[in-house]
């Protein structure tokens, strides 16, 4: 009985016995049994706190105090260091350096380059050529000789490395590649002078390879003798080498040079390939062929009409330039032909989906496949139809009633009168044939979204096949669309170029100069901008003689001393000129002698306020609406060029000037570049430019046009008309009361 009871009690406690034993157990093996020193640090001493045998601290917590002792002195002795405050300056931001190129910061390649190697004999023959069919449709195209001519023809990219030995060209080739082009471009084509290349089937192989794929592609040849394992690529047909696989040879071609011998260097340079990366040249890749075409002697492109040489990609080998152009006339007809067909395939497509469309026939817009006509969606947005003649048009830029059809404009009337009468010759022939008497009405208009409307009313005389023939009159549309968009590559266009920002100052203009600075300071120096402000101070002989007692831009010079102090990293440079005859172009010549040729210049309105604010407060801030400013046509007084392009338009002037000496002094640095350099002159109203009024002093020794055209200026720039006639309504109103 008693035994019952002991083991129930045991039942009901046993797991809390056994619970509490288990926590002490855990507890006991998580104890750190360490062994330390506790420091007291004060009053310039340092003492042990000891506890147990051994003077040591022994436990199973540590001290949470540094005080063991009950040592008052200890206390009081301690002296908190005080750290003074600081404020740390806020370091001025630094300009962010930015690549050259935005594409170098993207990791962006092109696609293609192409080398060809030529010799001294050979680049003046069959590789001007190679570089007249195949230049213009390459991003570029470098020739690699050994020995250069003195005399090279126009437009050649010529590198040359000072020996004639192959192997030895054939190694600073690849070279001269790893040390400028590797990290540009993703597919390198190495072709020899004495190949044609259908340039455009090149690139479209290669649009269609993988940049990533370790590639060595071209006709595959064995090697001479059988001996090594694998294939090289023969060089008179070219041949194709991603930068994967050149990226992996890098490291070895220095090895390929000592080690490898041969004698032709396409073999060579297979060799070291397959030597050093295992990879072997190949005619067909996923699909991808690389169609070549071996020529015959004194064969005849015209009679050759096998599917080969139709789809070759290259042929060789060329004997002499007059059988590459042969070639580069064929192909580029087949090109054509086949462009053709596919348009005439796309235009049919067109229409039979036009007829299951929802419009119907509608659908499919005259002519098919051009962009649809815009349609305005107000009465403001009407586009405007210029009439014209063969002679003469109505639509004028100085706003005349009727002027002389002549230059761009008359060549564009006959190019589409003649377009028009061979479209219905070839559409009725030889039923029909038509031949021009004369132009009755003729319409054009720019349609921004597809390119320029022509609508002509012509009298024609027809002719069927029996030889009768009669007048009549039919009307035909035509439009010549805007081609595809290209991106130009421009020169030096890049943010690391520096902008010389050139002011021409004269006695008038010394009242604006503050405000100038201001504004410039603002916008340049503060921010650190990559551009260089330079006045130019212009004398005449009289203020010349007492620049010494009394200096007319002294101020201005002063203002400019002080800006210089205000920011240290600034340099503000002025150029003295003493003139009669203040010609821009004779500036020019000075300031562009002291300027690198890549040097970026810009040469630096409202109404007249008095006017436009006629009895009115004047805004802190004008907007550009047209009862504030205008457009001045006649205003030539800013313009950004390059320092290379002045220099080239000025060599140009040479004749022209020994013949008229005062040539100079009629033309403005605009006319110059309209007149002389073949330049696109750019000219459009900029939203961010505001010039303030000013009225010019206009000098009548400059000549005649130049004068005029400044006086205009100043009576176009006084207000518009309404506001004019509001003027001139006061006052008649005013004198009559």
């Amino acid at each position: 009985m008693r035994f019952s009871v002991f083991i129930s009690v045991l039942r009901s406690l046993g797991p809390v016995v056994i619970g509490v034993s288990l926590g002490f157990t855990l507890s006991l093996l998580s104890v750190s049994w360490t062994e330390e020193t506790c420091l007291v640090v004060g009053s310039g001493r340092r003492e042990d706190v000891t506890s147990g045998r051994d003077g040591l601290l022994k436990g199973a917590r540590k001290p949470n105090s540094i005080s063991a002792a009950n040592d008052a002195d200890s206390e009081e002795g301690f002296e908190p260091r005080i750290v003074p405050y600081k404020q740390l300056q806020p370091s001025a931001p630094k300009k962010v350096f930015r690549a050259k190129y935005i594409s170098t910061e993207l990791g962006m390649r092109e696609r293609l380059f192409v080398g060809v190697l030529t010799s001294k004999n050979t680049i003046n023959t069959l590789g001007a050529a190679v570089n007249r069919t195949i230049s213009h449709h390459f991003d570029i195209v470098v020739f690699f000789t050994g020995l250069r001519n003195r005399k090279l023809p126009h437009g050649m990219f010529v590198v040359s490395h000072g020996d004639e030995r192959l192997i030895w060209n054939m190694f600073q080739t690849v070279k001269y590649i790893f040390e400028h082009y590797i990290n540009e471009y993703d597919w390198f084509y190495f072709v020899q002078d004495d190949a044609y290349t259908e340039a455009d089937r090149i690139k479209a192989l290669v649009e269609h390879l993988s940049m990533d794929r370790e590639l060595y592609m071209g006709r595959p040849e064995e090697f001479i003798g059988g001996e090594t394992e694998g294939k090289y690529c023969y060089g008179g047909f070219g041949y194709l080498l991603s930068r994967s696989l050149l990226l992996r040879l890098q490291p070895f071609l220095e090895n390929c040079r000592n080690d490898i011998l041969s004698s032709r260097p396409d073999e060579w340079l297979g060799r070291c390939i397959i030597d050093y990366t295992s990879t072997n040249c190949v005619g067909e890749y996923e699909g991808l062929e690389y169609h070549h075409y071996e020529l015959g002697k004194n064969s005849d492109p015209s009679k050759e009409q096998s599917e080969q040489f139709k789809s070759a990609l290259t042929v060789h080998p060329v004997s002499d330039p007059e059988q590459m152009y042969r070639l580069h006339r064929y192909f580029s007809e087949i090109e054509l032909q086949r462009t053709y067909d596919e348009i005439a395939k796309l235009q049919a497509e067109i229409k039979n989906v036009s007829v299951v469309a929802f419009e119907g026939n509608r659908s499919a817009q005259w002519p098919v496949g051009i962009s649809p006509a815009f349609e305005p969606k107000s009465r403001f947005e009407v586009l405007k139809w210029e009439y014209f003649t063969e002679e003469e048009i109505y639509s004028c830029i100085d706003e005349a009633p009727k002027c002389e059809l002549r230059g761009i404009d008359k060549l564009d009337v006959a190019d589409v009168i003649e377009t028009a009468v061979q479209e219905l010759n070839i559409k009725y022939m030889p039923i029909l044939h038509f031949k021009k008497q004369q132009l009755i009405n003729g319409y054009r208009r720019f349609d921004p979204t597809r390119g320029m409307e022509y609508t002509l009313d012509l009298q024609l005389e027809v002719v069927n096949q029996k030889g009768h023939s009669r007048s009549i009159t039919k009307r035909v549309h035509l439009v010549r669309p805007l081609s595809l968009i290209e991106i130009i590559p421009m020169p030096y266009v890049t943010e690391a170029t520096r902008v010389h920002v050139i002011i021409p100052l004269t006695l008038e203009d010394r009242s604006f100069v503050n405000r100038f600075l201001e504004v410039f300071a603002s916008n340049a120096f503060e921010t650190s901008e990559n551009a260089v402000l330079t006045f130019l101070f212009i004398y005449d002989p009289v203020e010349a003689q007492h620049v010494n007692q009394n200096d007319i831009f002294a101020g201005v010079k002063a203002q400019i001393n002080a800006y210089e102090h205000k920011f240290p990293a600034v340099k503000i440079p002025w150029i003295s000129v003493k003139t009669d005859t203040p010609a821009p172009i004779k500036f020019m010549d000075i300031i562009s002698k002291k300027h690198p040729v890549d040097t970026l210049f810009f040469l630096a309105q409202e109404f007249n306020p008095d006017v436009a604010y006629h009895n009115q407060p004047r805004p802190a801030t004008v907007d550009l609406v047209k009862e504030a400013g205008h457009f001045d046509r006649r205003s030539f007084d800013e313009a950004c060029f390059y320092n290379s392009d002045y220099m080239a338009t000025r060599s140009r002037m040479v004749s022209d000037v020994q013949e008229n000496e005062d040539l100079l002094e009629g033309l403005d640095v605009y006319d110059m570049f309209v007149k002389y350099s073949g330049l696109h002159v750019f000219r459009a109203v900029e939203p961010a430019l505001h010039q303030q009024y000013r009225y010019q002093p206009c000098n009548p020794k400059l000549s005649e046009d130049i004068y005029h055209r400044c006086v205009q200026s100043n009576l176009e720039g006084l207000g518009s008309r309404s506001q004019l006639a509001m003027l001139l309504y006061e006052q008649e109103r005013g004198n009559s009361t």
